[in-house]
């Protein structure tokens, strides 16, 4: 079960990361803040993934 997690965990970090690829290129975002952008939104992800982790191992 973590296996599979991890792969689909990967993938959804993955997707993240390109559409937020896209977000910083379609507004013409600095290259000074892009950075930070990236940087929250791969925690609020990972800490979305880690909690349904474990919400999903304890159910």
């Amino acid at each position: 079960m973590a296996i599979v997690f991890a792969f689909f965990a990967f993938f959804v970090l993955f997707i993240f990361n390109s559409l937020t690829h896209r977000l910083c290129v379609q507004t013409e975002m600095s290259q000074e803040r892009q950075p930070n952008v990236f940087r929250t939104i791969n925690i609020l992800i990972t800490i979305l993934l880690i909690s349904s982790y474990i919400e999903v191992l304890f159910t």
